[in-house]
């Protein structure tokens, strides 16, 4: 079943009080890494449960069952498309969006009649990765909605939506969880040092839980090392060798971004969020933070561009030069 995690009682509760006054089309919003998702589909599953005023979905009746089963027929779940493989077995980059075409298969869904007893529940996550097509489609549901079709829309950056979707949805933020209830989950599912991934990521549990064994550990590991001593930096070389790991460029943008904000923060306020595993090398940079402003604003657009067809490699170069180039400007920290 999908039980909720520990720290989304509140947040359940608080939902419950208002079940029946809740929207035709509601937006979970939080960070990612929280368990947006598995609330979506907690709620998913109450709305579809056939056992009359349960608080909770009973787990017993028909609709229940079909819906452990991922096989309810009034249920769908709307998400980005997997990544394919080439001929030589090796996954190819592609932009993670919901295409238009999945958007009118809903729109089939969700104008027929109901299997079971009048409700029909989209869950789509995470929304904001609707293409700009697939957004518009989608809105011309959202304006007109059939009886009995529910829309529940998971988002990690919500301001990504068109305003025009946002407008038609009640906005639901879910907590991030406090940090002693985090690091209890994480140990009980065996995570060793669970304080410091949860630092790595944010305080989102989930997303930690997925850092203390993520492939790629050492490739951040290495990359870090590098920042951390910018006179040896050999930014060609790394960028080759990122380009190799053929890592997403949003995981690499991302890692940057926290290793800037920690070099600023500790600059200006002496506080660290990401990495207080590499404070003294963050310290010793941290006389650099007012420069460091700008990469992070450079940071920040190649986020924005990180899924596009891009060539990795010169966008490695790119941001690595322009962190050497900001660690070496002379700048006044102001009054």
């Amino acid at each position: 079943m999908n039980a909720l995690y520990p720290w989304q009682k509140k947040d359940w509760q608080a939902l419950l009080r208002e079940r029946e006054r809740l929207p035709h089309a509601l937006l979970l919003t939080g960070p990612a890494g929280i368990g947006k998702l598995r609330f979506a589909e907690r709620l998913a599953n109450l709305l579809l449960c056939e056992t009359p005023g349960s608080a909770e979905p009973c787990g017993e009746c028909e609709g229940c069952r079909w819906f452990a089963a991922g096989n309810h027929p009034d249920y769908r779940l709307l998400t980005p498309a997997e990544a394919e493989e080439d001929e030589d077995g090796k996954t190819k980059r592609k932009q993670p969006v919901i295409p238009v075409d999945a958007v009118r298969e809903l729109e089939d869904f969700v104008n027929l009649t109901s299997h079971r007893r009048g409700v029909r529940v989209t869950v789509v996550a995470p929304a904001e990765t609707m293409n700009v097509a697939a957004a518009n489609a989608f809105l011309k549901t959202l304006e007109e909605p059939p009886a009995g079709a529910v829309f529940i829309l998971v988002a990690h950056h919500w301001r990504r939506l068109l305003p025009t979707i946002r407008s038609r949805c009640r906005q639901f933020p879910l907590s991030l969880p406090d940090h002693h209830a985090a690091e209890s989950w994480l140990a009980a599912e065996g995570v060793v040092n669970p304080q410091l991934h949860l630092a790595h990521m944010g305080g989102a549990p989930l997303a930690a839980l997925e850092d203390a064994s993520a492939p790629w550990l050492a490739q951040r590991n290495e990359l870090l090392q590098h920042l951390a001593n910018p006179a040896a930096l050999d930014v060609i070389g790394i960028a080759q060798t990122l380009e190799k790991t053929r890592l997403d460029v949003a995981l690499v943008v991302d890692w940057l971004q926290k290793w800037g904000h920690d070099i600023v923060s500790l600059g200006l306020s002496g506080n660290i969020r990401y990495y207080p595993d590499w404070r003294d090398d963050l310290q010793r940079l941290s006389v650099r933070a007012v420069p460091l402003l700008e990469w992070q604003k450079t940071l920040l657009s190649a986020r924005k561009a990180a899924h596009h067809p891009l060539n990795p490699r010169l966008v490695y170069e790119s941001l690595l030069f322009a962190y050497l180039d900001a660690l070496r400007t002379r700048a006044v920290k102001p009054q």
